[in-house]
């Protein structure tokens, strides 16, 4: 019996981890993270009560193997998957697994997106319907217990689901909850509550909307998504989904049917075009990302209203970056940092100071071993990622990286994004487009934009020749110069299916 107790007393000391994982939320459309064009009060109470990670990056930035990489701790060409159409391996070790071996409660609720089902959860349930990628109205769920489908927002419901579980779990044990959203993702269709966001507001133009990436390598100019040319009817809004209810398709139509018959009436051409539909997709997007910010805010009450607020830590992130109109693109993929830095929030009461910062290069890499470390469990290994926890608790460890390594591997595909991997500095970033052989290189203080390369410039020959050493060395590091490629089918690039990942 006193055993037991002891058991009891040491588990309910360990943290309670909230894990809350968005799609395509980018770090600029964040308040604490200085938006200029929106506001996020509940993830900024994370921010005010915790700390901010200012250089989080992720290793490849695309959905799936984002959350493979985060699952794992392991680079993408190591846990095998190393783009949207790999299916995840459940057998190999993941955090799931690793927590649940130490006693944790495990629960995955929302987007998972890895094509096999979920493994070494104790309770699971993800949006199955469109490919793995989940609709936004009327969503529909694979889970451990059978099928589910439900008629509302899909926002909405995945919180709904996140909250029942914390309020049915076994109380005498800690809990590990995974709660994914698929907002703010492609094609950014926003819920009844936030439809009528910014009206009548003109959202300020990124500097670089009519960009024409001169400055750049070749693949900057062959890329498929831009924001004059790429975005469907359906992301415009300009059609609508086919699985609304009359009601919903009442009250979408309603949103929508002035400011479209005002646009068909226009007749718009050139710039003028351009910046209607700048306006259109980022309202929209935004107010996706307010949805999730109102969810969020339900998820903070209740561990407030239950007493869990001062054990458990509460992580908020994003699968990687993704463009609001800069460089005159949506999307992501790139090793441009728009799209390679991840928003990361982490609230710990009585470990992060309130209102702190960090300033050094982690990843999306070092998440599980985070996880793991926080609930006093060893780190494997043959994890290649480190644990954030000194870090959180204000203190750098002695040789943290001093560089990140990235690799994106999935071309031909959606968005025609040529591969390439790259290392980035505090200062520099130099990436390897390797089919065509060209490079390209930035100094991120006096070109923060990323407008110009200086690959070929004199003055940075010494630099470059730095920079490929350091490349080189990381590539070893983490085995991706002996990694092989499997041979997949050929695609047409063509242009991007509507929605796609």
């Amino acid at each position: 019996m006193l055993m037991l107790l002891l058991a009891l007393a040491v588990g309910a000391d360990r943290p309670n981890i909230v894990f809350v994982f968005t799609d395509d939320h980018a770090s600029h459309a964040i308040s604490a993270y200085g938006s200029k064009i929106n506001q996020t009060p509940n993830i900024d109470r994370l921010a005010r009560e915790g700390m901010l990670f200012r250089n989080c990056f992720c290793t490849n930035s695309i959905c799936a193997p984002s959350r493979a990489v985060i699952l794992t701790g392991k680079h993408s060409h190591i846990n095998g998957l190393i783009d949207n159409n790999v299916a995840f391996n459940g057998s190999q070790p993941h955090i799931g697994k690793l927590l649940g071996a130490a006693g944790y409660q495990t629960a995955l609720i929302g987007k998972w997106h890895l094509k096999s089902d979920p493994t070494g959860f104790d309770r699971w349930a993800v949006l199955s319907g469109a490919g793995g990628q989940g609709t936004y109205y009327n969503p529909e769920f694979k889970t451990d217990q059978g099928p589910l489908k439900v008629t509302g927002y899909c926002t909405d419901i995945t919180t709904d689901l996140a909250l029942d579980w914390m309020k049915k779990r076994d109380a005498k044990k800690p809990f590990f909850l995974m709660y994914q959203h698929k907002a703010p993702h492609r094609s950014w269709e926003p819920g009844p509550a936030q439809l009528g966001l910014y009206r009548d507001v003109e959202i300020p133009e990124p500097p670089t909307l009519f960009d024409d990436h001169s400055g750049l390598a070749g693949p900057a100019k062959k890329q498929e998504m831009t924001i004059e040319k790429h975005l469907s009817p359906f992301d415009l809004k300009l059609t609508f989904a086919k699985n609304l209810t009359k009601e919903q398709l009442a009250v979408f139509e309603g949103a929508y049917r002035a400011e479209n018959e005002a646009f068909k009436k226009a007749n718009l051409t050139g710039k003028d075009l351009v910046r209607w539909k700048y306006q259109r997709y980022i309202k929209d997007y935004l107010r996706c990302v307010a949805g999730v910010d109102d969810n969020l805010g339900r998820v903070l009450k209740y561990l407030d209203d239950e007493g869990l607020s001062k054990n458990t830590i509460v992580i908020y992130s994003s699968d990687q970056g993704f463009y609001l109109g800069d460089r005159g693109w949506y999307d992501k993929r790139w090793m441009y940092e728009e799209s390679l830095r991840m928003p990361l929030i982490v609230r710990w009461p009585g470990v992060v100071k309130p209102g702190s910062e960090n300033k050094d290069l982690v990843q999306n890499l070092d998440f599980a071993a985070t996880f793991l470390d926080a609930a006093g469990q060893k780190v494997p290994g043959d994890m290649q990622g480190h644990s954030l926890k000194p870090l959180l608790e204000g203190k750098r460890p002695e040789g943290w990286r001093k560089s990140i390594y990235y690799q994106y591997f999935e071309f031909p595909g959606p968005h025609s994004v040529a591969k390439h991997y790259g290392v980035r500095t505090d200062r520099h970033k130099l990436i390897h487009y390797h089919a065509s052989n060209e490079w390209e290189l930035f100094d991120l203080q006096t070109d923060p934009g990323e407008r110009r390369s200086v690959y070929a410039d004199p003055g940075y020959q010494e630099t470059v020749k730095t920079l490929k050493a350091e490349l080189d060395r990381l590539r070893k590091l983490y085995k991706a110069d002996t990694y092989v490629e499997p041979i997949m089918p050929k695609k047409k690039s063509g242009p991007t299916k509507k929605g796609a990942p």
